[in-house]
């Protein structure tokens, strides 16, 4: 879709070359949301392209994305072979609902700001306990774990003009065993519930991450493997039955149903 209210487009090579904003600019990564849609408020694009990001960084400590990455080459990382959680990066990215026009262009820093509950970059990076790294207009950068960067259905806490700038996961995360399910009324429906856990050597540090059958994500953290009662207790105290996120994908019942159940089988897997 053309956006016929845009009048200018900017290909900085420095963000110190953008000197100001209003509230008519945009940042522009992959621009298959952007695109997808009337914008009738935007004047202005900044295409972040031309700022040219290395999409994916491997050091000792992690795995640095670039907000500019696309889900194409995520999907096609390979990792060293002690990060066991790389496996889990296709099997989130086989999740979306996309062509293959979408596939090479969307980016993952897009999926995150669209901060949607069934963004499957979002369910990914929260789950491998990622780190925003976000630079605001004025001021200085700053850090936000991806499971407090999504605030609500569409919603997050980037402030005005403030841009992500890339996604940290750490390699302690990348290093522990996975398990994700993943649920939708339809065939190829939209993600009902996306549940991905992650575990430590002996079963140790438990980590259960909750998306797409909640408004944002939801994460359970347990020293040691759990038993079954103990994690359905502590899912329903985390999450009382209004806490779902009815819609046309699922009911609140209904994702409160299979969030549980699927809780369960990746509990047994990885025990």
């Amino acid at each position: 879709m053309n956006i016929s209210t845009v009048v200018d487009v900017k290909r900085p090579t420095s963000l110190n070359e953008i000197s100001g904003w209003h509230d008519g600019c945009s940042w522009l990564a992959g621009g298959t949301w952007l695109f997808a849609e009337p914008q009738v408020a935007v004047d202005t694009l900044i295409d972040l392209e031309s700022l040219g990001w290395a999409p994916l960084t491997a050091t000792e400590s992690g795995l640095e994305i670039a907000a500019t990455c696309r889900i194409v080459e995520l999907h096609g990382f390979e990792g060293p072979p002690a990060w066991c959680a790389v496996p889990l990066f296709r099997h989130c990215i086989d999740s979306f609902l996309m062509s293959f026009k979408i596939w090479n262009a969307a980016t993952v820093g897009g999926n995150v700001c669209m901060s949607l509950p069934a963004g499957a970059m979002v369910s990914l990076t929260a789950a491998l306990e990622g780190v925003c790294t976000l630079w605001p207009r004025d001021g200085e950068p700053r850090t936000v774990p991806v499971v407090d960067f999504v605030t609500g259905n569409h919603a997050n806490v980037l402030g005005r003009g403030e841009l992500l700038r890339s996604i940290h996961l750490p390699a302690a995360a990348l290093a522990k065993r996975t398990a994700m399910r993943q649920v939708s009324l339809t065939r190829y429906g939209r993600s009902a519930a996306l549940i991905i856990a992650t575990v430590g050597d002996g079963g140790a540090d438990f980590l259960l991450t909750i998306t797409a059958a909640t408004p944002r994500p939801v994460q359970l953290r347990f020293a040691t493997l759990p038993s079954a009662d103990d994690l359905r207790r502590a899912i329903d105290g985390r999450l009382p039955p209004d806490a779902y996120f009815p819609d046309v994908h699922g009911s609140a019942a209904y994702k409160r149903h299979v969030t549980q159940y699927l809780a369960e089988q990746i509990r047994t897997e990885l025990a």
